[in-house]
């Protein structure tokens, strides 16, 4: 016949036990033990001069009167100590410490170390700790407060994603090297650096609108009030591309990628002596400013004109002949810069 209960090991009173109040009282006192159990403290070395009935618990490596009682539960009763050996998930709480720890079946493990926590929601193996509500709020504790994301190594990550739907369009931290960046994302997961600033303070914008375009071709003399659009482009970034051909004249369109104020810098070289004026059109509806008429002597000077003006996204840019005089077309002669300032 089993004469301990299974789980807590409290005797049984057995058929025809002599002095049947003994087993009874070792069961009370086991119970007075576990039940609402709280530790004054968890180590290795037994107090000097414990209360009675205070309840300690018993580290990995203890000593003196606890040497055998490793993990387990030293009750200080009747001028000795008794001990009790919990098993795996008895909780306590530890009066030196004001937290609670939990019982591995070895020994007290602070209960903050969970493999996992959900709050009204289901973690995982990835999402450890995961949380459904409304808001999270991280406060001070009298002063400062800071949200820590540690990485192990520069090549990995740690950073914030915004998701909608599960899928993420944004994300902002150190993802993939040391830099801090600010990252979007299309529809197609096609991820773009907005920004990113390394360790002097360098701040780069990568997809910042911009580019320089020309018109390969050498020395024309477009008629007047002719488009001349472009051939070719370099440090196009942004999604500047080159569009269809100008309704009349030479090139192609070049396409504004996004709605921003943009700073134009125009250069022009006249190939005769002739009266030069080229002006800067969008959609060939409007004006954003010209070179006002000039001199094309002497000939081969490169002449220079800036400005900023507002484009919406998909209008394109053109230049339009105003005057008489030969223009010399090509990198390094009569090109176009434009870039985004917002």
């Amino acid at each position: 016949m089993q004469e301990h209960t299974t789980r807590l090991g409290l005797p049984y009173i057995l058929p025809s036990q002599a002095q049947k109040h003994v087993p009874h009282n070792e069961a009370l006192d086991a119970l007075d033990t576990m039940v609402q159990l709280v530790l004054v403290s968890i180590g290795d070395t037994p107090p000097a001069s414990p209360s009675e009935g205070a309840c300690f618990g018993v580290d990995a490596s203890p000593t003196g009167a606890w040497n055998t009682a490793a993990g387990a539960v030293a009750q200080w009763r009747d001028g000795g100590w008794h001990f009790v050996q919990p098993k795996e998930g008895w909780i306590a709480w530890c009066t030196a410490e004001q937290r609670l720890h939990v019982h591995d079946g070895n020994r007290w493990q602070r209960f903050a170390q969970l493999p996992s926590l959900g709050v009204n929601a289901t973690p995982d193996d990835t999402n450890r700790l995961s949380v459904a509500a409304d808001a999270s709020l991280f406060s001070h504790n009298a002063s400062d407060h800071r949200l820590k994301i540690n990485k192990a190594s520069p090549s990995d990550t740690a950073s914030l994603v915004f998701q909608s739907n599960w899928t993420g369009y944004a994300e902002l931290g150190l993802a993939g090297n040391n830099d801090f960046a600010i990252k979007v994302a299309d529809t197609e997961g096609n991820w773009q650096t907005a920004l990113s600033i390394d360790a002097t303070g360098h701040v780069a914008t990568p997809c910042r609108p911009a580019a320089r375009a020309w018109l390969a071709g050498g020395v024309q003399t477009p008629a007047l009030g002719s488009l001349i659009g472009f051939t070719a482009t370099a440090y196009a970034s942004g999604g500047f591309r080159l569009g269809d051909a100008v309704p009349s004249g030479f090139g192609n369109h070049l396409v504004a990628p996004v709605t921003a104020y943009y700073l134009f810098s125009l250069s022009i070289v006249p190939a005769s002596t002739s009266t030069a004026q080229v002006e800067i059109v969008v959609n060939d509806t409007r004006s954003i400013f010209n070179t006002l008429p000039h001199s094309g002597g002497p000939v081969g000077r490169k002449v220079c004109f800036t400005g900023i003006a507002p484009i919406a996204k998909n209008e394109w840019v053109a230049l339009k002949q105003q005057a008489s005089a030969g223009l010399d077309f090509d990198l390094n002669k009569t090109e176009l810069f434009i870039v985004a300032l917002t």
